[in-house]
């Protein structure tokens, strides 16, 4: 008689995986992970005549979503799974392995690879046959519904409660503590919010607010979350400060997805107060200020206006990784008009400071025209304040346009720069007197002119308000040096050059008269104080320079033969205005 054989010829190694979405009921003796897997000991028990053997290494994922695969414990159990430690994986349910699609593909994809099959004890799958992948499939795919729609009714209540004014959770503004479903106030730290809504309002600046609280002391207090972690204990910082003055809360108000509902918590700001900030953060952001990541402010935003009085707003355009800055009409840039003022601000506001400084430069007639009292004894102060600002950096210079200009007026053929006369007298240290002036108009005699395809703004002399020399025209030269060169050193002819360059041979001839410029034309060109408008084209057309130098320099060269002069007030001209 032959011995009866065991049906499990062969061992099959499980291992149990267990997982929980939330920490809720894990610190019990009893808890959800080692009910399933005392379920699933009990399946892999009855399967022990076909040598299912279970593995002493526990897999419990406790607290995690099964959202993710990046799950400490089922991260281990792909290792092992890979090492070809495990034959069969054993699940209370398949949910408890995953609730994606993709990430079940991804798992059975690395169990085929391994030689791995898993069972489900409440659903009896096994995805060693086609049947079973497909039951799973078709039941991971209401898995994954049911968490998107769970997900949907969580959204849908969050927007519902906040258009009721609810407070939703989360970390509270400073100045507020959770209250149930609302919020409290916590009176010594809103009192700290307060006094940097009003002294935002006083400097006008968040740089100049983050500076005066960090030399007063004035920090963020420390708080706790509700998991009793600390933060908090810092000073402010420009970030912190936007943040607290654009926060709604502060208000009474619940902003979401766009929308605006009234909270059910106490303001700490005033309205008025509120509506003043925003406005003076949202000037700011136009240009008044500099802000992060520009590479030049716009030093006269919001000042700059038309003959008729109608704004210029500050605006730019990159090209590549140029920036160029523009004072733009508002009609031109609403796109509501085809017509208006597009003045380059670089220029604008180099004309603007030159002016200033020398204004400065005279600190006696500067008075005068401000109607202000200049003593012997305030003289010597106010004339090395005056020689501070004509002659400093700058910086200093934008300082002293910036508190001095408060409107530039833009004619066809001048400049008005209107002047608060009590700053000037503050910059120069003096007293007004009971019949100073509110202002002074102070006129600068610069146009605005095309040259070429962009706008200028010249002197009356003819010269740019910015040296900047003009790269095309200096490349012009060089070149036309290089190709006389080779015509003297007797190596081609014109007609030969010209073949080889691949232009014609009038071009060739035109472009050589630059070889000989004038040395004083010449260096105004590299300097860039060259008249306006002059350019490649103006010189090489035919007929253009004169072969005298003499004729050149009164060609090309501003009428008064240099740039730089700082005339006097009585020679640019000005009007007071009261």
């Amino acid at each position: 008689m032959k011995p009866v054989l065991s049906r499990a010829a062969t061992t099959v190694r499980c291992a149990i995986y267990t997982r929980k979405s939330s920490e809720e009921g894990l610190e019990q003796d009893f808890n959800s992970l080692d009910a399933q897997r005392e379920a699933c000991s009990a399946y892999i028990l009855s399967q022990a005549s076909e040598g299912w053997l279970l593995s002493g290494e526990r897999y419990d994922d406790g607290g995690i979503s099964g959202g993710t695969l990046a799950r400490p414990a089922l991260q281990r159990l792909l290792a092992d799974v890979a090492g070809g430690e495990i034959d069969i994986i054993v699940v209370y349910k398949v949910d408890r392995l995953t609730r994606s699609l993709l990430d079940f593909s991804k798992l059975v994809e690395a169990f085929d690879a391994a030689g791995t099959s898993f069972v489900s004890v409440t659903q009896s799958f096994n995805t060693t046959t086609s049947m079973g992948r497909l039951t799973l499939n078709m039941l991971l795919s209401f898995a994954q519904f049911e968490r998107e729609v769970t997900a949907e009714r969580i959204r849908d209540k969050i927007a519902a409660s906040k258009a009721r004014g609810m407070w939703m959770g989360g970390t509270p503004p400073l100045g507020y503590a959770p209250d149930g479903r609302s919020l409290r106030i916590v009176e010594e730290h809103a009192a700290i919010i307060r006094h940097i809504y009003a002294r935002y309002l006083a400097l006008g600046s968040v740089r100049s607010l983050s500076e005066e609280l960090e030399r007063t002391n004035i920090g963020a207090p420390v708080r706790t979350t509700l998991g009793g972690k600390a933060f908090g204990g810092v000073r402010f910082s420009r970030g912190n400060l936007y943040s607290i003055l654009r926060c709604a809360t502060y208000v009474g108000e619940i902003h979401h997805q766009g929308r605006v509902h009234a909270g059910l918590h106490a303001p700490i700001i005033a309205r008025d107060m509120w509506d003043a900030v925003q406005a003076k953060l949202t000037d700011n952001r136009q240009g008044e200020q500099r802000r992060g990541g520009r590479a030049a402010a716009s030093l006269l935003a919001g000042r700059v206006v038309d003959a008729q009085g109608q704004p210029l707003v500050a605006t730019h355009a990159a090209r590549g990784k140029a920036r160029y800055r523009y004072y733009v009409s508002r009609d031109l840039q609403t796109g509501s008009s085809d017509t208006g003022l597009r003045v380059p601000a670089t220029e604008l506001e180099a004309a603007v400071t030159q002016r200033i400084a020398e204004l400065f430069a005279d600190p006696v007639e500067l008075a005068a025209a401000a109607q202000l009292e200049l003593t012997p004894d305030s003289f010597a102060a106010a004339a090395a304040r005056a020689e501070a600002i004509a002659s400093g950096t700058p910086a200093v210079l934008k300082d002293a346009t910036r508190s001095i200009v408060t409107s530039v007026q833009i004619h066809d053929g001048r400049i008005d720069l209107v002047c608060n006369a009590a700053a000037i007298a503050a910059v120069l240290q003096l007293t007004s007197s009971a019949t100073t002036s509110e202002s002074i108009t102070i006129r600068s005699e610069v146009r605005l002119t095309r040259s070429g395809r962009v706008m200028r703004l010249v002197h009356a002399s003819g010269s740019g308000v910015t040296a900047t020399a003009n790269g095309s025209l200096v490349r012009l030269i060089l070149k036309a040096r290089r190709w006389w060169s080779i015509l003297k050193a007797g190596e081609l002819d014109v007609s030969a050059l010209a073949a080889r360059e691949s232009v014609q041979a009038g071009y060739v001839t035109r472009v050589l008269r630059l070889a000989f410029l004038a040395p004083a034309v010449v260096e105004a060109i590299l300097a860039g104080n060259i008249r306006a408008g002059v350019d490649g084209a103006t010189l090489t057309a035919t007929g253009a320079m004169p072969a005298l130098w003499a004729e050149q320099v009164a060609a090309v060269l501003p009428h008064d033969g240099q740039t730089g002069v700082r005339p006097s007030m009585r020679s640019m001209g000005h009007s007071v205005t009261t």
